[in-house]
Parts: structure tokens; sequence; C-alpha cells
């Protein structure tokens, strides 16, 4: 199982061609992950003052394989996998059941007092692992 949601390409999301332009889809696949988050109860922007921590985003990787235009329904779904110290989230976006965008951002759990990776927290990891099953 994984986390899916409905991004609804605007006008302002394209460019002068119509077709969305790829730091809008970006705009999209963040927001996916900050909805994600929202919805498990760890909210990216309660991660410092909360838990002191933060996941910053250390390498993505994305193929663009189609085009979307404004109006159009992009399915974007996202499966996280957690290491020791990292998230991997994998993207998987579709419209009319045709892969238009895939990719992956790896993000690293790191304290907001210190310098290198920490483990991801137990409850983090079983609210992640939870979205797989």
């Amino acid at each position: 199982m994984s986390f899916t949601r409905t991004w609804t390409v605007r006008f302002s999301d394209t460019d002068p061609f119509g077709i969305a332009h790829y730091p809008r889809m970006i705009d999209a696949i963040h927001e996916t992950s900050d909805m994600l988050m929202e919805s498990i109860g760890w909210p990216f922007w309660e991660l410092t003052d909360e838990h002191g921590i933060g996941l910053p985003l250390v390498s993505m990787e994305f193929d663009f394989t189609g085009q979307v235009e404004a109006g159009d329904n992009v399915e974007i779904e996202l499966t996280p996998s957690v290491g020791e110290s990292s998230v991997q989230l994998e993207y998987r976006a579709t419209h009319d059941d045709t892969v238009v965008f895939s990719g992956t951002e790896h993000r690293v759990c790191v304290p907001v007092d210190g310098d290198g990776g920490v483990p991801v927290p137990n409850e983090l990891r079983t609210a992640l692992d939870g979205v797989r099953d």
C-alpha cells in the first residue's frame, strides 16, 4: 500500500505551450511528501521543534515520461522505505492510466543541533512502515 493524492494541474503550473512545467511538478512532489507526513502525524514543520530532528533532502532522481496540461488530474503515489538513518520516498505519477513521471527522493535523519545522520525514531519508522502495509 502507499499514499496517493490527486494533483490537479493549474494554468499557473504550465509553460507557454500549456504543458506542466517541470519545476511545478517538483513542487507537486514535495507537496505530496508534506501531505504524507502530515497524514501520519509527523508533519515536517513539527520535526525540529517537537522531535529535535530534520529529514533534509540529500538526493533526488526523476524521469519525466509524459506530458500533462492545465486541468489534468494526476494521481501521485508515494511509497516510503525506511533505512537505519534515512528515508527513501518512491513516486509514481499517472494520468489516464499512463505514467507521466516517476522517481525517488532520499532523505537523511539528522539532529537539529548536530551533524551527520542519526537513527530514524522508532515512532516515525512505525508510522512510515504503516503506509506500506
